[in-house]
């Protein structure tokens, strides 16, 4: 009798981040949500991560009205979030009556899975957040970020995995946000966690797809004992994005494994999303194939391609290798934190300033205090050179405890704020503020504002966009636009008047 391999849908979240560098509409995904509701999946991914953030910055639109909007028209699957450990859906540490509130709404407004994750690995970090799953009765899972280097072997991994199952963890995913999870290690790194916690433990494996090889390492998963993995509908899958969920169904045939998806109904999904995918071009990448570099670079491809993008504003593409090769330095001297958000940032940042100003320059304050303990502790040890440029940088010493405990609950002074820049009163609207304060101030200012025509709707009832030109392209509108460009942590308004 074939076993069962259970799958998490991307589409709603991290495909969309990954391949459009922002969030579809809700309009454009609300009409596969029958299919995908009842497709069979164990749970459909929808929220936390840079969502949260697109959702105020580019869509104008409540994050946690679009979770409720899932919650009401997804109500027989699971929805799954990505968080952040102590940063939530942010780039800083928060203290715990945040963290703990955090979760409380956004478990009460829907979201039934918590994927929890360090970037540094620093389980730490994920206490307080596991423990406010539990309390609201959600399953939490554990992710343990995998991002090879001289310190972090499979037996280290599995440490890992050891410590995060002894939080209360529900099931344990392996994160490889870099596309980097080889065959072999996934069967050798999954086959070592069903030993060390129990071949009773839900083990899950999320993969890119940027180099190539990870739907074989995806069976490798599956054949060392994998109960579920992670893809994405075709037409937004491949490139720095994920594996197809319909090539991971057709992979399964006489394996003796299969899933309960309903191709029919994968099917209506693709179709769907390929038909809306071209209403946004303006934010996808360029054809971009695989990228089997990434073995030797070892860096996220959103993180390449933002570090190009940043490097051509500089007029110094040139030089885009050596950055490259800077992070990595860098990575050895801050003692090998993954390149997940927001260590990737952090690093992404601070190696153009070495390459474009010289070697430690200029420190930005998160690099600083990310080599001073302030956003946890890493595995490897720190360059203690780069560790006294950082306390002088800073003017205060580093750190061994947990980073939180040394914030003050911030709960009643963040409800202050939030009230004096437009809050509606919420719980959710003070949340929103406290993630981005100057965001949600603009949002709070403009919710429920169009700046684009009303939808209107074809015959099937499909909502259908501003009218495109002759190439395709969206027609260019007649007044001003102002848009945030957020450059090295900062965010600038920048306002675009279009040629009469």
């Amino acid at each position: 009798m074939a076993r069962i391999v259970e799958v998490t849908e991307l589409l709603l979240r991290e495909a969309q981040q990954s391949l459009l560098k922002t969030s579809m509409a809700l309009d454009d995904v609300v009409p596969v949500f029958e299919d995908l509701d009842n497709a069979g999946y164990w749970s459909l991914e929808c929220w936390g991560g840079t969502a949260f953030h697109s959702s105020i910055r580019f869509l104008n639109e409540d994050p946690w009205e679009r979770l409720r909007t899932y919650r009401k028209l997804l109500p027989k699957t699971r929805l799954q979030m990505l968080l952040r450990g102590q940063n939530l859906v942010a780039h800083r540490n928060f203290d715990d009556s945040i963290v703990s509130r955090f979760v409380e709404k956004a478990a009460l407004n829907g979201i039934d899975v918590f994927r929890i994750f360090d970037a540094l690995n620093d389980v730490r970090n994920l206490k307080a957040s596991v423990d406010a799953v539990k309390a609201a009765g959600k399953h939490a899972q554990g992710a343990i970020c995998y991002s090879p280097s001289p310190v972090h072997t499979i037996a280290v991994f599995v440490d890992i995995a050891q410590q995060i199952k002894e939080l209360g963890c529900d099931s344990i995913c392996v994160q490889d946000v870099d596309g980097l999870l080889r065959p072999q290690a996934a069967y050798d790194l999954v086959k070592g966690i069903k030993q060390r916690c129990g071949s009773d433990t839900l083990v899950s494996v999320h993969t890119h797809s940027t180099t190539g090889v990870t739907l074989v390492s995806l069976m490798k998963a599956i054949e060392a004992g994998c109960d579920i993995v992670d893809t994405a509908i075709s037409s937004l899958a491949l490139g720095p994005g994920h594996n197809p969920t319909e090539s991971l169904v057709a992979m399964l045939e006489e394996t003796g494994f299969e899933s309960r998806l309903d191709t029919e109904r994968l099917r209506r999904v693709n179709r769907h999303i390929a038909g809306v995918r071209p209403r946004y071009r303006e934010f996808s990448d360029q054809a971009f194939g695989v990228d089997p570099e990434t073995f030797q670079h070892e860096i996220p491809a959103a993180l390449m391609l933002n570090m190009e993008y940043q490097m051509k504003g500089q007029s110094t593409p040139h030089l885009l290798d050596d950055v490259a090769e800077e992070i990595q330095n860098l990575r050895r001297d801050a003692g090998y934190p993954a390149l997940a958000i927001p260590a990737s940032e952090i690093l992404g940042t601070q190696a153009m300033f070495n390459v474009l100003q010289g070697k430690y320059s200029v420190l930005t304050s998160e690099f600083a205090d990310l080599m001073l303990g302030y956003y946890g502790t890493t595995l490897g040890d720190k360059d203690p050179e780069v560790v006294g440029k950082a306390a002088s940088r800073q003017n205060k010493d580093a750190i061994t405890c947990r980073p939180a405990d040394l914030l003050e609950p911030s709960w009643e002074r963040r409800r202050t704020e939030a009230l004096a820049v437009g809050s509606n009163g919420s719980d959710e609207d003070v949340l929103t503020y406290a993630m981005f304060p100057n965001a949600a101030t603009r949002f709070f200012q403009t919710r429920g504002a169009k700046d684009t025509p009303e939808l209107s709707r074809d015959a099937r009832g499909v909502p259908e966009r501003a009218p495109v030109n002759a190439a395709g392209s969206p027609t260019v509108p007649a007044e001003s636009r102002t848009y945030i460009v957020r450059v090295s942590g900062e965010e600038h308004n920048v306002t675009v008047t279009p040629a009469q």
